[in-house]
């Protein structure tokens, strides 16, 4: 935690300081703001996906297995999800059961998610790297969300992993600069603020549109202001 600064740095940058929450409050906002944005995402891609691959009877059984727990997890309704309710399979029964087929992937992923929203960080690293798919936006978004559950368990150097590899897919005004942010987030969290100040700046000059992009030369000023008080 960065903590106050001299007079003798200025009124402005204490200022700037004292605007910022704690990186993993920032994180957690942005955490949950992508899950939403995400899981709108998700009722379309995968209604089309499975959809267009309607094509074995192993896949339609998957199908028809997975449609309450994915009515539960529409509703937030994470741990009837996970684990079934009534007769009906959950998430992991589904995975295990109907590996090697698309459903069953997805069914990993949603998983991860729903474990991700428990607050059970280990169970939702476990079932996002179980996941894997040429779609490179859930791609994306899988990584960010497996960087994600390592912040939340202090794991910064795997953190910054991931969110490396979710910034190097797909590069885009929507997911790399939030990731990004995350990123720097990181390095900052790690006192490396010579790498947040890049990745900042490659949000600036390259992301010009992003939400992100409105803010960020905050964040660039308190880097360099940290930068200068190291030398």
């Amino acid at each position: 935690m960065a903590k106050k600064t001299k007079k003798t740095s200025g009124e402005a940058l204490e200022n700037i300081e004292s605007s910022f929450s704690k990186t993993e409050q920032f994180i957690e906002k942005n955490q949950k703001m992508l899950m939403w944005i995400m899981v709108g995402i998700l009722i379309i891609v995968v209604g089309y996906w499975l959809f267009m691959n309607y094509k074995s009877s192993r896949e339609l059984d998957a199908q028809s297995q997975m449609f309450v727990a994915e009515q539960n997890f529409e509703v937030d309704s994470f741990r009837l999800a996970i684990n079934g309710a009534q007769s009906f399979p959950g998430l992991i029964e589904i995975a295990d059961d109907f590996g090697g087929t698309k459903v069953g992937n997805m069914a990993n992923y949603l998983s991860g998610v729903s474990y991700m929203n428990l607050g059970e960080y280990d169970n939702a690293i476990d079932y996002l790297k179980k996941f894997s798919t040429s779609d490179i936006m859930l791609s994306t978004i899988s990584k960010g969300l497996i960087g994600d559950a390592y912040v939340e368990k202090g794991e910064y150097d795997k953190a910054i992993k991931y969110y490396k590899q979710a910034t190097g897919k797909n590069k885009n005004n929507f997911t790399t600069p939030v990731y990004l942010k995350k990123l720097g987030l990181v390095y900052e969290e790690t006192n490396d603020y010579q790498n947040a100040l890049k990745v900042y700046q490659d949000i600036f000059e390259n992301y010009k549109k992003s939400d992100e992009a409105r803010t960020i030369e905050k964040y660039i000023e308190r880097a360099k202001a940290k930068l200068g008080k190291k030398a």
